[in-house]
């Protein structure tokens, strides 16, 4: 991986804003729930909210922030209207951990008729995520 300070161009990099002063939890959920390889990460002048982090989860960086209001951000947003997907080697593995972590399920796992065994979480801090692998591969 590139220097945590550098990021390479191109693709998609989702950036999560995170409420209610939660970005240091989130940054261990999504260690405990995905495998998140943490790179960066650098504090508010107040110690505690996370002005920004860069994660590596399943291979791909994920960003994320607490919310700023103080900077034009909304402040207690609550996210929706996406779902971060995770195609991985073994759905039921991927599953059975983001619920021990504390995500809650929005969709069971299952076979899908696309051929992957699908289902949707929400993780704590109200971001959607999916997890999917092709059936016959976990």
């Amino acid at each position: 991986m590139a220097e945590p300070h550098s990021v390479p161009p191109g693709g998609v990099i989702p950036y999560l804003t995170i409420p209610s002063r939660g970005g240091q939890a989130a940054i261990e959920f999504y260690r405990a729930a995905f495998g998140a390889e943490e790179l960066f990460r650098t504090l508010a002048e107040d110690g505690e909210r996370v002005m920004h982090a860069r994660l590596v989860i399943n291979g791909g960086l994920v960003m994320l922030s607490d919310e700023f209001p103080e900077y034009g951000m909304e402040p207690d947003v609550q996210p929706r209207g996406i779902v971060l997907h995770l195609q991985v080697d073994d759905a039921d593995e991927w599953w059975a951990r983001a619920l021990i972590a504390g995500a809650v399920p929005t969709m069971p796992l299952a076979d899908m008729f696309w051929g992957d065994r699908y289902g949707q979480v929400k993780d704590p801090f109200g971001h959607g995520w999916s997890i999917g692998a092709a059936i016959g591969k976990g």
